[in-house]
């Protein structure tokens, strides 16, 4: 009786820790569960695909990437197999440098872990970060023996990819298939699984569970890709997981079959496409989801896209286009960016190099997320911070920042406004609108920047030729204009002649000659900040918006 106890007792604290595991992460992954499939329309900015840059082959920024990696001492397996080991692999072989040591230590190891995402009853997952990189080994050196020798490329295929065959897993490992993995997961996961079935079809398999047309996997790919394209990344500006997602659509758009390479491009592009509109001179500083820890993250070129963009502009025909910092951070997935074939659209690249005509743009994300706002044009950028939407949300709300074509690498080096705490959890800095930006908080002005001329309700600044800045900053609210314009005093007296009022600013500016907005910088959390144009409502309700809707101007 006594043992009864004993047992029934363990199986009640076993069940009752699983639960609550299973509640803790449900709670994490509640977002994800709503987001999927939520397909959108397309609005009216589309998504350039044209090709016709001819590309180098070869890059100084790609090269060094090789020889830094190729340098990295080969690190204990069970400790840094989910990025470092591979990479170092990767590089060895990209370079031919230390074959023999590189393809024995290869040939001594075994899985270190588990595919999908880790957690309380799953300590041991994420394995499929490893496995995405074993994939692009496979491919680029798999019919190399002298580089893959075959004895290692038979190990890698019988003990390393582990994931194989038709039945993709979509939930999170021990959540009773109750939970969805996220798409990082998914896609290293799931694109590990139809590639290496690929692979061996390719090489003269004739075993139907590797048949991806036959065992479901080439449907259930393209199902996942087209989801991905119609109802928009999930885990959009993420830091650290955009950089794997990205990563895992390289593999797929090198290596599918012609149906799921275009579908994988085609969810690049857009990726692409928005980083391109949302960036300046290859800076960001757009609202990102998850690692809430993440919220006090300062420096602009930290965003994992970036590395990916340097990477491949440095293969631009005219001469290395990357940006001349160094390159700190995602230079495991600029390694990736490197070696594989994909590269950006004719007109993405065009955007990434210029903003070419000024623009004012929205990015919708879907239900329970935060959209993306950028006004911008030659030689500036005004990027909305986004909005928190709850602890499961993960989404991280971010200053509204105003970049120039400058030497800024640092939130305090740029103009920026938010909330009037530093409860990021509280902020709804979606207030912005063309050449236009307000907050419930008062504006940061850089240091370097001086102050022209001014009254008591306005500020005005000139901090680069042909751009003049209006900043109205108190306590509760900040309010910022710009003008395309090379004279402050003019411009502050049409402004003040415009708005007067200290009490009507607070929700409405006019703009000279212009139209009247109207906004609300304490608008709850799943409304966006401006309401009107003149005397025309807005659709403020930003989980309905489109993918990609706005206006860019003709040029």
């Amino acid at each position: 009786m006594k043992r009864r106890r004993v047992r029934r007792l363990v199986l009640l604290l076993v069940g009752g820790a699983a639960l609550w595991g299973l509640l803790r992460i449900g709670g994490h992954f509640a977002g994800a569960a709503r987001w999927s499939n939520v397909p959108r329309a397309a609005g009216a900015i589309l998504v350039p695909h044209a090709r016709a840059i001819r590309w180098n082959e070869q890059s100084e920024l790609a090269q060094a990437l090789i020889a830094d990696w190729a340098a990295e001492p080969l690190p204990d397996w069970h400790e840094e197999g989910k990025v470092t080991a591979p990479r170092a692999l990767l590089a060895r072989f990209a370079s031919g440098q230390d074959l023999e040591a590189a393809n024995a230590y290869l040939q001594a190891q075994v899985p270190w872990g588990r595919s999908g995402s880790t957690w309380e009853l799953h300590t041991q997952g994420d394995y499929d970060f490893t496995l995405a990189a074993l994939t692009t080994m496979l491919y680029l050196y798999g019919d190399e023996p002298g580089v893959l020798y075959p004895e290692t490329r038979t190990h890698l295929l019988d003990v390393l990819l582990v994931e194989e065959g038709g039945n993709p897993r979509v939930s999170v490992p021990r959540t009773l298939g109750l939970i969805r993995d996220t798409e990082n997961h998914l896609l290293m996961t799931e694109g590990s699984r139809y590639l290496k079935n690929r692979w061996l079809m390719l090489h003269g398999s004739t075993d139907a569970r590797y048949d991806n047309e036959r065992n479901g996997m080439e449907r259930w790919m393209l199902d996942l890709l087209r989801e991905l394209n119609s109802a928009g990344l999930y885990e959009f500006n993420s830091i650290p997981y955009m950089g794997y997602t990205l990563t895992a659509l390289l593999n797929l758009e090198a290596y599918g079959s012609d149906a799921v390479r275009g579908a994988a491009q085609r969810v690049l592009d857009r990726a692409n496409w928005e980083y391109a509109l949302g960036s300046l001179a290859y800076r960001r500083f757009a609202p990102f989801r998850r690692q809430l820890a993440r919220a006090g993250l300062t420096a602009l070129d930290a965003d994992y896209h970036t590395a990916l963009i340097r990477t491949w502009m440095s293969f631009y025909p005219t001469g290395d286009m990357g940006d001349d910092a160094p390159l700190t951070e995602g230079r495991h997935h600029a390694l990736l960016a490197a070696l594989l074939p994909y590269r950006p659209p004719d007109e993405v690249v065009r955007w990434i190099l210029e903003k070419p005509t000024t623009y004012f743009v929205r990015i919708g994300h879907g239900p329970w997320a935060s959209p993306e706002i950028y006004a911008g044009g030659p030689g500036y950028l005004l990027s909305a911070g986004g909005v928190h939407r709850g602890k499961r949300s993960m989404i991280v709300a971010r200053p509204i920042t105003l970049m120039l074509d400058d030497e800024a690498r640092d939130l305090s080096d740029v103009l920026y406004l938010a909330g009037p705490d530093d409860t990021f959890t509280t902020w709804n800095n979606t207030g912005v609108h063309r050449d236009l930006a307000c907050a419930a908080g008062p504006v940061h002005v850089p240091a370097s920047w001086e102050l022209i001329v001014s009254n008591d309700l306005w500020e005005v600044y000139a901090p680069v030729d042909g751009l003049v800045v209006v900043v109205h900053s108190q306590v509760e609210q900040g309010l910022v204009a710009l003008f395309h314009d090379d004279d402050p005093k003019a411009v502050l007296a049409a402004v003040t002649a415009a708005n007067s009022d200290p009490v009507t600013i607070n929700r409405v500016f006019q703009w000279p000659d212009g139209p009247r907005i109207t906004f609300n910088v304490n608008a709850p959390r799943n409304r966006w900040v401006i309401v009107a144009v003149d005397d025309e409502h807005l659709d403020t309700a930003f989980d309905r918006w489109p993918l990609l809707d706005g206006e860019i101007d003709e040029y």
